[in-house]
């Protein structure tokens, strides 16, 4: 196995060697691969084998009284009636599919009557839309793209459809599969490489390879060829940078690998991850900066991830965790579920966000032109049906699929414990037809260090049974039956092979220490993990309904506390055990079991912008004399506002300054506010490597962008570097421009000494007769039937 950088370490470093775990064969009792793909070491349990418990069961009974179990109820793309995909003269797209996906799941993990019952009717409909030529759902769809089939929305549903016959068993969905399959087999090629699904055919391929391991039909590893061709290249690059086309389409060339065998492909997708985690993933939390696409120049903690990413990128680790072995996967799926999906909705999961974000300190229902791409409002929690429209439907797949993926069988007829919540399994296991047993397993974890197991069975059976250790885990040790067992951790897991009577118990305990981890490439910020844990400031929240209604409400949550800490280097970790309610949810204020507390200092310059966002990073440590405090830090995922990615403090660190302020006569949706004073110099005014700020689309128009010094300052010059990009757009350097300075209430034109210029490809430096200001402008006259813009801007 290939080097895979960790993204999430300062250093990365992570070395990762083929696995001595689960050995890949053709055997197990859960539909083996068929030569010629590869073997794998897992096969996943079908949904219902699986019963979570603790607190997971309770985030999956949120989840079906909530947003994902009821969404059906409020979003108009779910109506039945008037539904494309099951009734093919009307029109629909991704919405109906990603919600099914997860709601069908949700059901077959919970057994919730209401859910199955609404699920099973949705099935029906859509298998009863197939034509004779095996197209199903949206007619409009059949030439949607340059006259041709759009097959991306079918995706999400052939899950659906692979799910609900691993449930039921139902018939008719292998030849339904099949004649939709070899539909897609008599395209030209040109049809594989349009719009989202040639981002995405990933997903397309795993449902080939399923339904190829049930029916051998050789034609079907024909059209994976034909997949892998048109897909966009994630072989040798990264084709787009769409944080959701990145956590389903990284992924792509090591499935090709389990058909093509050539160690490229599988070495493509562990340096796409490292790519894009350590250009984009330098704070904790497990994603990466993709709050639409990822962009040079935005990879500070503020920036999020959408939860559409966090769903998609657990689902791309759980599966690269059954076809490699590589316990790796399994611990970045764990980081993600733990610290960012729960954060991603409101602690009663009635509503969500589209962008979770390693620092955020208010949830509001505004845009952030210094921080995200899209126009919309992205932070505050809602059941956006319009507004962030793809997450609320697709999120609902995350816990059930992780419920799913906590056991695995293994190709030796055996068992593994892949991630770890309390649940009980029931599968077959041992040699020949096996025997039909269950494991229980009762643990607190992430939140306890001890994991037990213990056998249900009606005899003596014999398997091997798996456990993995973390990457985390700098020490593990192993009982059966409350006597001491020396096992190894080859290649991250353990293997306890025995006979196992009825009643056997097996404990794992994984000893938890609090460690830092150093971002440097993110101002030497540091992050706290406690095991699979990631720790963030407690702040206290306050929420505030600004729309919806009792039962679906929009919420905003402001801070009551403050929040601009640095942590006081070598300072102690103390832990803190809460005395909670049983059935708290461990990922609210309220019922969180642990909280860490250590020493902290105020940095009185660290603030919000212009639009109340969490400030960027300075250079660290920060400089700071405020007095020393104890702060605590709970669990990331039970913080709904938090600061993760924390500056260091010392009397001699580097002086942070009180940013400028700024904003602008308008602003264009995809651009920055703050851009033109970051400091970044650009190669040309044509450079679209950096963030800029422009007035787009004003044009001809008289426009300004204003600064707030913050204090009274002598200034005597003004540098501005201007955005043109002509030859690609509509772009220009301004007509004329000039500074303006506010003097009282009333501003005034500066008296400059040299003239204005606005030359591109260079500085343009006018020097003027000495003012002292706090508040300053530059005015711009755009050019007729042109718009305009700037890269750098400073005074002097």
């Amino acid at each position: 196995m290939p080097a895979i950088p960790d993204a999430h370490a300062n250093d990365a470093a992570h070395a990762a060697s083929d696995p001595a775990g689960p050995p890949a064969t053709r055997g197990g009792h859960y539909v083996p691969q068929r030569a010629p793909l590869r073997p794998v070491p897992f096969q996943k349990l079908p949904p219902g084998a699986i019963e979570p418990r603790g607190w997971l069961a309770q985030q999956l009974d949120l989840q079906v009284r909530g947003l994902c179990g009821r969404y059906d109820e409020i979003s108009d793309f779910l109506g039945y009636e008037t539904n494309g995909w099951v009734d093919p003269a009307r029109g629909a797209w991704e919405e109906l599919p990603y919600w099914l996906r997860g709601f069908g799941d949700l059901g077959y993990v919970t057994g919730d009557p209401g859910v199955l019952t609404r699920a099973e009717r949705w099935i029906n409909g859509i298998l009863g839309t197939q034509a004779d030529d095996g197209w199903f759902g949206p007619e409009r769809l059949r030439t949607s793209l340059e006259n041709g089939p759009d097959f991306w929305p079918g995706m999400p549903l052939l899950a659906a459809f692979r799910s609900w016959f691993e449930y039921s068993g139902d018939e008719r969905v292998i030849p339904f599969m099949t004649k939709y399959l070899r539909f897609q087999n008599t395209q030209p090629p040109e049809v594989f490489n349009r719009s989202w699904g040639a981002f995405r055919w990933g997903d397309n391929i795993d449902s080939a390879y399923w339904l190829y391991n049930r029916t051998g039909d050789a034609w079907l590893l024909d059209l994976v060829g034909k997949m892998h061709a048109g897909s966009a290249d994630y072989t040798t690059g990264i084709p787009n940078w769409h944080n959701v086309n990145l956590a389903q389409g990284f992924r792509e060339p090591l499935q090709y690998w389990l058909l093509a065998d050539d160690p490229k492909y599988r070495d493509a997708t562990y340096r796409n991850y490292a790519t894009v985690l350590g250009m984009y993933g330098q704070f904790p939390g497990g994603g990466f900066a993709g709050d639409e696409n990822s962009r040079p120049g935005f990879g500070d903690p503020r920036q999020g991830f959408e939860t559409c990413g966090i769903a998609e990128l657990m689902h791309s680790c759980e599966l690269l965790t059954r076809f490699t072995g590589d316990p790796v996967w399994t611990d970045r799926c764990e980081e993600l579920a733990f610290n960012s999906l729960p954060a991603s909705y409101d602690p009663l999961q009635q509503v969500m966000h589209y962008i979770t974000c390693a620092n955020s300190v208010q949830l509001d229902d505004r845009p952030k032109h210094g921080q995200f791409q899209n126009p919309f409002a992205m932070l505050a929690y809602k059941y956006g049906v319009h507004q962030y429209r793809c997450c609320p439907h697709n999120y609902g797949m995350a816990w059930p699929y992780y419920a799913q993926e906590l056991w695995l069988a293994t190709s030796d007829h055996g068992l593994a414990a892949s991630m770890y919540a309390a649940s009980k399994v029931t599968a077959r296991v041992g040699d020949g037809t096996g025997e039909v047993v269950s494991v229980v397993q009762d643990t607190e974890y992430p939140f306890g260090e001890s994991i037990k197991f213990t056998v249900q069975a009606t005899r003596d059976t014999r398997f091997p049974f798996y456990l993995r250790v973390p990457g985390w885990a700098h020490s593990f040790t192993v009982e059966v039956n409350a006597e001491r067992v020396h096992a190894k951790a080859d290649g991250g897991w353990v293997k306890l092979d025995r006979t196992w009577r009825p009643g056997d118990r097996v404990e794992l305990v994984l000893p938890m220490r609090t460690t830092t981890r150093t971002w440097k490439d993110n101002q030497h910020s540091v992050s706290v993990d406690r095991g699979p844990l990631t720790y963030s400031l407690e702040i206290a929240e306050r929420y505030e309904r600004i729309g919806g209604t009792e039962e679906w409400p929009e919420l905003a949550v402001h801070p009551e506390s403050a929040w601009n800490y640095g942590l006081v280097p070598g300072a102690k970790f103390d832990l803190v055990r809460r005395d909670v309610a049983a059935d708290a949810d461990p990922f609210t204020h309220q019922g969180v079991p642990l909280a860490l507390t250590t020493k902290a200092r105020r940095i009185p310059q660290w603030e919000t912008d212009s639009e109340d966002v969490v400030g960027l990073l300075q250079p660290g440590p920060a400089r700071s004399a405020e007095p020393v405090e104890t702060v605590t830090l709970i669990p990331m995922g039970a913080a709904r506002l938090r600061i993760t990615a924390f500056p260091q403090v010392a009397e001699d660190g580097h002086d942070w300054i009180y940013r400028t302020r700024i904003t602008a006569s308008h602003v264009y949706e995809g651009d920055s506010l703050e851009a033109a004073d970051d400091g970044r110099l650009p190669k040309s005014s044509a450079d679209q490597s950096i963030p800029r700020f422009t007035w787009w689309d004003r044009r001809g128009t008289t426009e300004w962008i204003e600064y707030d010094l913050r204090e009274a300052r002598e200034l005597s010059e003004v540098a501005a570097y201007w955005f043109d990009d002509t030859g690609t757009g509509q772009c220009r350097v301004p007509e004329s421009r000039r500074v303006l300075w506010l003097d009282g209430e009333t501003w005034r034109a500066v008296e400059n000494t040299t003239p204005y210029e606005v030359a591109v490809d260079r500085v343009n430096t006018t020097r003027f007769t000495p003012i002292r200001a706090q508040h300053v402008r530059v005015e711009a006259v755009l050019r007729p039937t042109y718009s305009g813009g700037l890269l750098h801007l400073a005074f002097g």
